[in-house]
């Protein structure tokens, strides 16, 4: 009996599959022809540089004192050992909280790539669920992701469709 109940679950689950209708799209291609998209990362790449900048600065001042420290040390008081070790060591802290201000999980950088990119995405998205809509798709997967998928017929692909759809062609 369960087996005659499991060979009808299975016939069923394979006909509910078999009805619906699957497409593909190809992020990368659709961002490569996107020149909003390129704009936003050259924004990007630039804010990231100039940031970066501004940390290995801080950052090689603090190696400087350190340099200039280990040839004075000699020559200087317990007391003067001390105030220039946390000159030092205010100076990497100083690098380090700025790194992470810039570059951290909440940092600017992930602000201003959201603040950029968000629009973007939306757009795509939005203009992927119009099409997914009107063809009946009941699932549309992105064939440059690492999904797994080792085969995508081209006839399923809707990648220029959402292109034409944003305007580009």
């Amino acid at each position: 009996m369960r087996k005659i109940i499991m060979m009808i679950l299975v016939a069923m689950a394979t006909m509910s599959v078999s009805a619906q209708k699957f497409a593909l799209v190809d992020m990368e291609f659709i961002l490569k022809n996107v020149p909003a998209y390129e704009r936003a990362n050259e924004q990007l790449n630039q804010v990231s540089k100039k940031w970066q900048a501004e940390v290995e600065a801080l950052n090689t001042e603090a190696g400087t004192m350190y340099k200039n420290y280990q040839n004075e040390v000699v020559f200087l008081s317990e007391e003067q050992k001390k105030k220039r070790q946390e000159e030092i060591m205010n100076k990497e802290k100083a690098a380090s909280e700025l790194k992470r201000k810039y570059f951290g999980p909440e940092g600017e950088l992930y602000k201003k790539r959201a603040s950029l990119m968000t629009p973007i995405q939306d757009e795509i998205y939005n203009a992927v669920k119009d099409i997914a809509d009107q063809r009946g798709y009941s699932l549309v997967l992105d064939r440059s992701s690492d999904a797994g998928i080792i085969f995508g017929s081209p006839k399923i692909d809707i990648s220029l469709e959402v292109l034409v759809k944003l305007g580009y062609n």
